[in-house]
């Protein structure tokens, strides 16, 4: 058979878009190279692999679905052009120049990799821009993917040979696999150059290397002989060629002179390892994986290595590897490729070799296109032979021959490529390579100069067919390559392929038509053939009436016009048709019997395609045309079975049918309509699987995958069994991870993993979607808690698929990292709001001018402005506390000072007093302010910091608000402003909320100044805080160091520690012991180091070694509480020694008796460090000098030997409470003595009191109770008795006595408030609210009076018997507990109290500067995190809170004498995001939402549960066990939190709630009385006459009153609801049809109430579908040309029916369409068909048919379309099926009788009407 010549068409000439670009910017640099390279490649290289299409995938729309355009990487120099089309997609510059570049995929990553090959390093870039830099011990010639990683070939020259124009990669395949290898994104910004990373010793004997991360190492390859492994070392043998989807790799060894093909294996398989914790994981950490190169085939002596290596498939379907040879010839090894059933391990095996002249080759996707072979997609190649001309294979087949337009090469490309006059080639031009081929696309190389010096080459880029190709002929080309024997396809191909041009590609129609008719050209010829033995030549036209009906207008009218009506008779096919039936073909004829089969071959694939595309309702076209071909090839076949079942379908084909004689067996069709309809009627057990086309069996089918999903999907609906991969129903079938305990529930997760989303339910008929909604709404309400989103978006649960997307892109996003939008139905994409609504704007901009008066209207930036946004917007919008928080804490304007309007000389000097006051409560404004913002806003990496300024001037607001600053005479105004402004730093660093990744290095340095200051350092420990000072490298902390700044110090050292807080990290621990002088040895210069650093060292140590009991640490943290002074500053000393103390409680956290291996001794110590007279009698108080001591000069303060328990009482307690934490120690805390008698009372300090009575408080963690009584029980008899004599005012002559007891009184309720505080802490305990909150009213009457409702039996009078200095102390302490409790809540009363707290210190003059900072720390912890965090009660956040709230305050801003002032920040520890806001899904806007949470069985109460509303906070996780969402208005879910995983189920703190349609929201209807029913309700008792519910809401549908539309979009966000409604109502819209206008008011009212909107286009599709028959019936005009609208119906019956005998379970009452709806449209179709007439004329001709079709001639239009709606209504027989019933009831009963029960078993399928019609009409003929 000759092949056909073909034209090939032009695209225009090619030029590297990368030139372009370049122009485009500009003339490029001067010392940029001339040479650069260049390849194209498709989008799949670089597509995700979730991204990459299924095998299995269904394409509806033209073209093919990877024709998305060519991308190209063009390189030049130092710089790669990523271009997509005619676009720069991205640019990357490289400091080196590049040698060569390729993409490769690697385990850890979903996307591609650019690996770029440099001069002396390996670059990788990600696809977002992010680079990773290696370092090369070796010299790489080249780079190559594989499925395991990059592979790297090393030279064996002394020097690098570096070429700018080198290789590249420009072999690729084109198919991608869908191999499971996934992990999260990697987030890391830019890695510095890393260290060479080669730990293997065969690493630098291997000739070959492979990357299989980009932070792994470089492994050896080893070659397999003889079942061993040894290292590769071979040199010589060049790769040339290797693939990323099979692990192939080819060679060619210029000694040998041979190519080889070699096997990539790995020798043992690992886990993936998660990108996300690249930054994380030394390199070491990855897993060694061996990977060995076994050859697997070895060529013949070739001379030159191959110039082209590349995949493509044999006609048969077998991969094999083309070699084009310098021989001119191209080699092809077949190959057999066995996947294991892991679908990792592989195994290739050659099979056979042949070979095809050429010059040079490639690889195309032409003939089988969406086609897989395995991992391959179906490649055919374009050969340009010896002789120059393009000939396109598949296999060692050729097809056919291409040749160029005319006019290529010699001049512009003509603009009509139709030219009617072809030639081969022009004079003098050649075609000379082809290049660069993706997927049909290539280039050609032509030779345009008539003599060879004068050669011209051209670059064209060409493509062998244009879009849009013909879907139907590619679907069509697809079925029959899946369903034919693979020789009978390929003949099918030569006779496609060998056709020539066809007429229609000659004329002006598309390329579309033209492709199809060559494809019904050569299966009109394949019919010629089996018809006759000899070949069928067209006829010339003899008449003008035969020239019209064969023209291509007639072709053409008849496509456009293709249902006009039964009566056009294609006369031509009526001709043609008899002139073949009088010839008789010879049966025995070899030829005729093989074109049968092929024909008989043909109709199963077709029809199995047909019945693929009656599943589509956009496909009804290709139906149509599809249709007829069938029609044709069965009736060449004589198989009457199948004419009857296409003429059913569409009876408008009758014109189109010949006559033909029947064979005598008959095929029944396979009809999946009818398989589907027995399926819901009798169950899949019952169905005949004979009705399935054998076609969707194959597990890779990609022409009926779209049939074999619904079959499947039905399958499991209806009780399916599962067999391995396979149903009990023969077809193959995938489930997505999760559980599934019903039949609803399985097929749900088998459509989210066939990725079956609402768009493909849409595509579905009526009646076939149904059940699967109904599957969708049973598992809407309570779907289970683990599967993937995809699942929850396609039930409608969008809520629950926000919540089970894991923040920070975890590895399980990445696993079900499904485009979630193609699950959701068409009208739910809407766009979002991303915006803050404007009513939390206009709140903003109040807060931004609301200042402490009105004169001051300048806004500037306070640090807080950030804060309002729209989740404190829901929570306090109500009022305007927030405003006034952000008033009370600015620090950032000048106070008003009140003085007169002509102020004198004296008030100057009170102005200044004044402003000093002032002044000390502005410089602790930023302890509130930083609690108030924590962890409240993100910035950018690419800007500094903004810290607010720190103002201590005043105005004065009676004049003109002049500025009045301090005098610095008087004032030293640095020193001052020295540790405030270390505080303003902490708090502008901490309002940065933790990063998802980890923060950029460069920023922090970025932000450091040129000099050191104390802003910075405060940023420094707020960083640290928030453990971001991981990423410093040591070198970064050297540099800060050596500035030798002591708060800088001060603040890395504790920054560091708290960033590795519990890592017991040996270098930041080697830092913080260089600033204890007194841990340095002997030998070891002497350091003046301040004490502030010395005790910021201690608690370094404590956070590093947090909780680890570590020995030696304890035993010199011991030593160092009660370490005599060695420096000049000894007043700091008790800040020393509570420091130790604190480290040392860090240390041993909540061990007890485990914290010391010398435990007594150790116990003994802390006991003498506290005085306490509970240690033995034998044991003194006297300690000897150390003899590191005594090295070193003794400081200024002689202390002797003796303790000095003032100094180490504090430390000791402290570290006894925290070492003992929660151990309910009775032994200990009864060693904490509390005085009981007057004696004690003298000799112990009342601070320490307090400091004894939380220490055993917290020690006996379960007995603290917020109680009065606890309290009482608490304070001695001997205070007790003394205080009651106090308030009876009994006369005592002992002024002493008094005194001390009224201090030991106050201190042991405040040691009480504090230790409840701690306890409560973040809690919200009612009861701990409300005593704190009177004890705060209590000591504050005492001060002053003030009224409060409140009575209680506490003393009075204390002021006369106590300083006031300590009851202020006491009460903010107080107050500082309260606000402990309540963290976060804002609560208004609490509030309130603070607010009056400032003000009365402001005019009282009382401006202790500790009193202040108490004030500010309560603020900002009432609304920590702007109401979003609170407090933990964790043994290292009660530590935390304890250190934080250490109750000596300071009493300047630089005092840090007791305690140092960094410490106060601690609290950061302690805090915690418990905050819970509801989201709508639908809106993206936070809302009110009701919850029920359930708390777990504790010592204290049992399990409990109590109702919240949004936004709220939680309870602690370890006492919460779920959190349900409830009430009506939102649909339900359970968040479990489960306490062996880890991570935090709540995402971020957001949960995603769905409303329900028909409720309102609550912001809009806080009480309910504007839901539907509501509204319904108010029609009912509005009206004097009750009307049902529907109705009511037709009231509100007028024409012209768009008050549905109005109520519509109040209830749900659906615009097509919303555009529905509006429309429904217009009478213009409807015609004034009012029956219409009811039903659509009815069906909106019944979506909107059962939350069902989808439904309401499949009500409007049942309800039209009635109507236009009506119409066709009254009027005669042809609506339906096809009858699948009658299958669909049947369809939806039989589901009616399958709910009510059980097949399916109902859903929330009944089905989700009305039942009586259904039954009415049956009654309908059936007074449709009872109405019409003629039917049993019809009937009798259908009946009497001998040859099919010539009795039908007489059937008239009007008669035959309701006659068809009756055969397929009733489920009617063919003719030659009743007839052969007949004959066989007919033989045992007799002519007279009634053979209704006999045809009633032998037609099981057909309706009792239509059998009781046949049996009169048999009765009838036989009576006769």
């Amino acid at each position: 058979m000759s092949i056909g010549v073909r034209q090939l068409t032009v695209l225009r000439e090619f030029k590297p878009f990368g030139l372009t670009a370049e122009e485009q910017d500009g003339k490029p640099a001067a010392d940029v190279s001339e040479k650069y390279a260049y390849f194209l490649f498709g989008s799949e290289v670089t597509r995700e692999r979730d991204d990459l299409l299924p095998i299995d995938s269904d394409f509806s729309s033209t073209g093919s679905p990877f024709d998305c355009g060519d991308q190209e990487l063009f390189i030049r120099g130092n710089r790669i052009i990523w271009s997509k089309g005619f676009e720069v997609h991205k640019r990357y510059s490289s400091s080196n120049n590049i040698v060569t570049a390729c993409w490769c995929r690697m385990d850890a990553f979903p996307d591609a990799l650019l690996c770029v090959l440099e001069i002396n390093n390996l670059s990788v870039y990600y696809v977002s821009g992010e680079v990773i830099c290696i370092p090369l011990p070796y010299t790489i010639t080249n780079i190559w993917p594989t499925p395991f990683g990059l592979l790297l070939q090393k030279s064996t020259d002394e020097h690098r040979s570096v070429k700018t124009s080198s290789s590249i990669v420009y072999a690729r395949d084109t198919g991608r696999a869908p191999k499971d290898y996934r992990s999260r994104r990697y987030t890391a910004n830019q890695h510095n150059y890393l260290e060479p990373i080669v730990k293997e010793v065969g690493a630098s004997l291997s000739s070959h290397l492979i990357l299989k991360h980009p932070m792994g190492e470089l492994q050896a390859t080893y070659i397999e002989e003889r079942g061993k492994l040894t290292v590769m070392k071979d040199y010589e043998e060049r790769t040339i060629w290797t693939s990323d989807v099979i692990p192939l790799m080819t060679s060619y060894n210029k000694d040998r002179l041979q190519h080889s093909v070699w096997l990539v294996e790995a020798a043992d398989n690992c886990n993936n390892v998660d990108a996300g914790t690249l930054t994380e994981q030394s390199p070491s950490d990855f897993c060694p994986q061996k990977f060995s190169l076994r050859r697997i085939w070895q060529g013949k002596c070739s001379q030159f290595a191959a110039s082209k290596v590349f995949f493509a498939t044999d006609s048969d379907g077998v991969p094999i590897i083309c070699f084009l040879l310098q021989e001119q010839k191209l080699l092809s090894v077949r190959l057999q490729i066995d996947e294991g059933g892991d679908g990792v391990s592989i195994d290739v095996r050659p099979l056979m070799i042949w070979s095809i002249p050429a010059i040079s080759a490639a690889t195309v996707t032409v003939t089988r296109p969406r086609v897989k072979v395995g991992r391959l997609t179906f490649m055919d190649i374009i050969v340009l032979d010896c002789e120059g001309s393009l000939l396109l294979y598949t296999g060692d087949q050729c097809l056919c021959k291409y040749i160029l337009p005319v006019g290529v090469g010699s001049g512009p490309i003509p603009v009509d490529d139709n030219s009617s006059r072809l030639s081969n080639l022009s004079y003098g031009i050649k075609i000379v390579g082809i290049d660069d081929a993706v997927e049909g696309r290539f280039n050609i190389t032509l030779n345009s100069g008539r003599m060879s010096e004068h050669a011209v080459m051209q670059i064209f880029r060409c493509t062998l067919h244009c879009s849009p190709s013909s879907s139907l002929a590619n679907d069509c080309l697809m079925a029959m390559a899946e369903g034919l024997h693979s020789s009978s396809y390929s003949h099918f191909l030569r006779v496609l392929w060998g056709s020539g041009f066809s007429a229609s590609s000659q004329n002006n129609e598309s390329n579309v038509e033209s492709q199809w008719e060559s494809f019904l050209s050569t299966v009109h010829r394949i019919i010629d053939l089996h018809q006759s033995s000899r070949h069928s030549f067209p006829k010339i036209p003899s008449t003008s009436w035969d020239f019209l009906i064969s023209s291509k207008f007639h072709t053409s009218y008849g496509k456009q016009v293709p249902n006009s009506c039964i009566s056009v008779v294609n006369v031509s096919g009526c001709r043609d048709s008899l002139s073949a039936a009088v010839h008789v073909p010879d049966k025995r004829s070899p030829e005729v019997i093989y074109y049968r089969q092929l024909s008989s071959e043909m109709l199963d694939s077709l029809h199995a395609l047909y019945e693929n595309l009656k599943l589509n309702n956009l496909r009804k076209q290709d139906l149509w045309k599809l249709v007829v071909l069938l029609c044709k090839i069965a009736a060449s076949l004589g198989e009457a079975s199948y004419v009857d079942y296409y003429v059913r379908d569409f009876p408008c084909v009758l014109s189109d049918i010949y006559f033909f004689q029947r064979t005598v067996t008959q095929r029944a069709p396979p009809s999946l309509f009818h398989w589907l309809e027995t399926c819901l009627r009798r169950g899949c057990h019952l169905a005949d699987l004979n009705y399935l086309p054998s076609l969707i069996f194959k597990g890779n089918s990609n022409a009926l995958c779209w049939a074999r999903k619904v079959v499947c999907f039905y399958s499991l609906l209806l009780g399916a069994e599962r067999n391995g991969k396979k149903l009990s129903t023969g077809v193959y079938y995938d489930i997505a991870k999760g559980t599934a305990q019903t039949p609803e529930e399985l097929t749900v997760l088998a459509m989210v993993a066939e990725r079956f989303g609402h768009p493909q339910l849409d595509l579905l008929p009526v009646g076939v979607s149904l059940p699967l909604h109904h599957a969708l709404d049973k598992c809407r309400d309570s779907p289970p808690s683990d599967w993937p989103a995809a699942a929850y978006v396609l039930v409608g649960r969008e809520d629950l698929a926000m919540a089970s997307l894991k923040p920070f892109n975890q590895q399980e996003n990445i696993q079900n990292n499904v485009n979630l939008t193609s699950f959701s139905p068409a009208y739910r994409l809407h766009l979002r709001p991303v915006t803050v609504p404007s009513f939390v704007s206009e709140n903003t901009r109040v807060g931004i001018t609301k200042v402490e008066d009105a004169d001051a209207t300048k806004s500037v930036e306070d640090g807080m402005e950030h804060i309002f946004n729209s989740n404190t917007q829901l929570r306090f919008g109500r009022d305007l506390r927030l405003n006034e928080v952000r008033r009370l804490l600015c620090s950032a304007r000048p106070v008003a000072i009140q003085t007169p309007a002509s102020p004198t000389a004296t008030d100057q000097d009170f102005q200044q007093h004044q402003l000093w006051n002032l002044a000390q409560r502005t410089t602790a404004l930023p302890f509130g302010r930083g609690a108030f913002t924590l962890a409240t806003t993100y910035t950018l990496l690419t800007e500094a910091l903004f810290v607010p300024k720190l103002i201590l001037a005043g105005r004065l607001p009676s004049q003109q608000n002049a500025t009045v600053n301090l005098d610095p005479n008087l004032r030293s105004i640095s020193e001052l402003k020295s540790w405030p402004e270390f505080h303003n730093g902490v708090a502008a660093g901490l309002k940065l909320a933790p990063f998802q990744g980890k923060m950029s290095r460069t920023w922090i340095l970025y932000n450091k100044p040129q000099e050191p200051n104390f802003s910075h350092a405060g940023l420094l420990l707020a960083l640290g805080l928030h453990e971001h000072l991981r990423v410093l490298m040591i070198s970064d902390v050297y540099r800060y160091l050596a500035q030798e700044h002591d708060i800088t110090t001060c603040a890395l050292l504790l920054g560091l520690s708290a960033s590795s807080r519990g890592t017991m990290d040996p270098a930041i621990s080697k830092i913080l012991l260089v600033h204890i002088p007194a841990r340095h040895p002997s030998n070891f210069p002497e350091l003046e180091l301040p004490t502030v650093l010395q005790s910021a060292a201690l608690m370094g140590i404590g956070l590093l070694y947090e909780g680890s009991a570590h020995p030696l640490t304890t035993k010199i943290l011991l030593g160092e509480i009660g370490r005599r002074s060695g420096g000049d500053n000894v007043l700091e000393r008790e800040g020393y020694a509570v420091a130790a103390g604190c480290a040392l409680g860090l240390v041993a956290l909540g061990r007890g008796s485990d914290a010391f291996s010398f435990m007594d001794a150790s116990i003994d110590q802390l006991f003498q460090y506290i005085g306490s007279k509970g240690v033995n009698s034998e044991k003194s108080f006297h300690i000897g000098p150390s003899s590191d001591d005594q090295s070193r000069s003794i400081g200024q303060m002689l202390e002797g030997t003796h303790i000095n328990v003032d100094v180490t009482a504090p430390g000791a307690t402290i570290a006894l409470a925290l070492i003992f934490l929660k151990t309910e120690s009775e032994v200990v805390a009864s060693r904490l003595h509390i005085p009981t008698s007057h004696f004690e009372l003298q000799y112990l300090r009342p601070d320490f009191i307090m400091l004894r009575i939380i220490a055993r408080s917290l020690i006996m963690w379960s007995r603290i109770c917020p109680s009065k009584g606890w309290v009482d029980s608490l304070v001695p008899a001997v205070v007790n008795v003394g205080i009651v004599r106090l308030t009876n005012e009994t006369n005592d002559n002992d002024e002493f006595d008094r005194q001390a007891l009224v201090q030991a009184y106050v201190n042991i309720v405040t040691g009480a408030c504090i230790s409840i505080g701690l306890k409560y802490a973040g809690t919200r305990n009612g009861d701990a609210q409300e005593l704190l909150y009177n004890y705060a009213i209590y000591f504050l009457s005492e001060i002053k009076y003030v009224s409060h409702s409140s009575k209680t039996d506490l003393p009075k009078g204390l002021l006369h018997h106590v300083d006031r200095g300590t009851l202020e102390i006491s009460l903010h302490l107080v107050i500082l507990s309260l606000c402990v409790v309540m963290a976060g809540s804002g609560h208004l009363q609490t509030f309130r109290l603070l607010r009056y707290l400032r003000s009365r210190s402001s005019v009282d003059g009382h401006m202790s500067y500790g009193i202040q900072m108490g004030i500010s720390l309560a603020i900002g912890f009432l609304f920590l995190g702007g109401g979003v965090r609170t407090f933990s009660t964790r043994d290292s956040a009660v530590a935390a809170l304890l250190i934080a709230l250490y109750p000596r305050l300071p009493t300047g801003p630089n005092d840090n004498r007791c305690h140092l002032q960094a410490f106060r920040h601690l609290y950061v520890i302690a805090a915690e995001s418990r905050w819970l806001q509801t989201v709508d899904v639908d809106t993206g806007l936070p809302v009110y939402s009701s919850l029920e949470v359930t708390v777990l069985e504790t010592d204290q109460f049992s399990e409990t549960s109590y109702s919240e509303v949004t936004p709220c906070i939680l309870p602690e996780r370890s006492t919460l066990k779920n959190v349900r969402v409830c009430g009506p208005r939102y649909w339900p879910q359970v968040i479990d939190f489960l306490h062996e995983v880890k991570s935090y189920p709540l995402n971020g703190g957001l949960l995603y709630v769905k409303r329900k349609v028909g409720f309102c929201s609550y912001v809009d209807d806080p009480i309910g009385c504007q839901s539907l029913l509501s509204r319904a309700m108010h029609k009912v008792f509005d009206k004097p006459s009750l009307n049902n519910s529907s109705s009511r809401f037709r009231d509100e549908c007028k024409p012209g009153s768009n008050k549905v539309g109005q109520l519509v979009g109040t209830f749900s966000a659906d615009p097509s609801l919303i555009a529905f409604a509006e429309v429904c109502c217009e009478s213009s819209w409807n015609n004034g049809d009012d029956n219409f206008q009811e039903f659509c008011s009815q069906v909106i009212f019944e979506c909107v109430s059962n939350d069902r909107p989808a439904l309401l286009p499949i009500y409007l599709s049942l309800y039209t579908t009635i109507a236009s028959m009506w119409e066709q019936v009254k009027d005669g005009r042809i609506v339906f040309h096809d009858l699948s609208f009658l299958q669909s119906l049947k369809l939806a019956l039989a589901y009616n029916e399958a709910l009510k005998s059980g097949k399916l379970s109902t859903t929330r009452g009944g089905g989700i369409i009305q039942s009586t709806f259904l039954e009415s449209i049956k009654k309908h179709v059936e007074g449709i068909l009872s109405s019409s007439s003629g039917l049993r004329d019809c009937l009798i001709k259908y009946m009497n048919l001998e040859n099919w079709p010539h009795n039908l001639s007489g059937f008239h239009e009007q008669e035959a379309i309701p006659f068809f709606w009756y055969l397929q209504w009733y489920s009617l027989p063919p003719p030659h099926v009743v007839k052969e019933a007949a004959q066989k009831i007919r033989a045992r009963v007799p002519s007279s009788s009634s053979m209704l029960p006999l045809l009633r078993l032998l037609l099981p399928n057909t309706h009792i009407k239509a059998i009781s019609q046949i049996d009169e009409l048999l009765l009838s003929s036989g009576s006769k």
